[in-house]
């Protein structure tokens, strides 16, 4: 049973007003007031910014669930991300300038007059395309990173386990903009969502679970570093790459069918729909007789609930909803 996973627009809008209000209804401190806020393992002294560039749906919903949407200048978006218009926050991207499909880089950050770049290591931030942290220290120009990306960043590392990650990232984006209040209001909804579905687990030994990302000479997989690893762990299952201490990497076919996944997590990319990944894993001699394909047991696992960002939470609340229907 294939499971496409795309919660109706109206569903996703009553949770974005639950869970984010309206931009408008929270107002930062006003003035140019400091903070010292950590920047993955490395403390930095922040201003209050106004022209935000948020890099990729997950920067972007931090800020838009926090209420600044009118500090957000504009957004880079590379086709892997599903359309905006199916965000909950769609109003607040439509509020905003689109800048780029392109990968993050530079000339579009100084061209963009930004005082805060929101990004994550190897996800937007790189150090071979010349638009790090510590370049745009250089430049004047004030840098987030991703707690959950800290993992592999060479100047500061830090390990934060994924939702942790999140939720740290909501205090401490809230502290720079001085919406304290706020991020303690949605870390506390946020955290007794996830809290609910723990409880609820299935009965029984965890389902061995693979998330296929993408390839097919190599597939590339979620190591315990990022959020499937915990989504999959507190819906019930077993991520079946769990001992991996990575965040996304490739692994073999050979591991994959030694693993005998009995349910596959298929991540949607915009640009590379999930069904074409499950018609290879169907007709692939590698991976046809796996017991998840097999059973055709598939969970499509939207691209922006996979990465880090709030709707991390609508993810593991779909895909354990999934898992409490399966037979044991």
């Amino acid at each position: 049973m294939t499971i496409p996973h795309r919660r109706p627009l109206l569903a996703l809008a009553a949770v974005a007003l639950t869970l984010s209000a309206c931009g408008a209804e929270v107002e930062p401190a006003a003035g140019d007031r400091t903070v010292t806020v950590d920047r993955c393992g490395e403390p930095v002294e922040y201003t209050t910014p106004q022209r935000a560039v948020v890099y990729e749906a997950g920067s972007a919903d931090k800020l838009f669930a926090l209420g600044l949407a009118d500090h957000v200048h504009g957004y880079v978006m590379p086709p892997a991300n599903p359309p905006v218009e199916e965000s909950p926050w769609a109003d607040d991207y439509a509020a905003v300038e689109f800048l780029s499909d392109d990968l993050l880089n530079r000339e579009l950050v100084v061209d963009a007059d930004a005082d805060l770049v929101v990004a994550g290591w190897n996800s937007g931030f790189s150090d071979q395309r010349g638009i790090t942290p510590e370049i745009l220290d250089g430049l004047g120009i004030q840098s987030f990173m991703h707690t959950e990306s800290c993992f592999t960043y060479p100047g500061f590392p830090e390990h934060v386990e994924p939702f942790e990650a999140l939720f740290t990232d909501l205090h401490r984006l809230g502290a720079i903009f001085g919406v304290e209040d706020r991020a303690d209001e949605l870390v506390a909804e946020y955290s007794g969502r996830v809290d609910a579905v723990r409880a609820n687990t299935p009965e029984g030994e965890p389902v061995p679970v693979f998330l296929y990302d993408s390839g097919t000479d190599q597939p590339f997989t979620a190591g315990n570093q990022v959020p499937p690893n915990e989504i999959i762990e507190f819906a019930g299952g077993r991520n079946v790459f769990a001992d991996l201490d990575a965040r996304w990497t490739q692994v073999s076919w050979e591991a994959v069918v030694q693993s005998a996944p009995e349910v596959i997590i298929v991540l949607d990319y915009g640009d590379q729909p999930a069904q074409e990944k499950i018609d290879f894993l169907k007709t692939s001699p590698i991976t046809s007789s796996l017991p998840a394909v097999v059973a055709d047991r598939f969970y499509v696992l939207d691209y922006n609930e996979g990465i880090s960002g709030p709707r991390n939470v609508d993810g593991l609340e779909g895909f354990a909803e999934y898992l409490r229907t399966l037979p044991r």
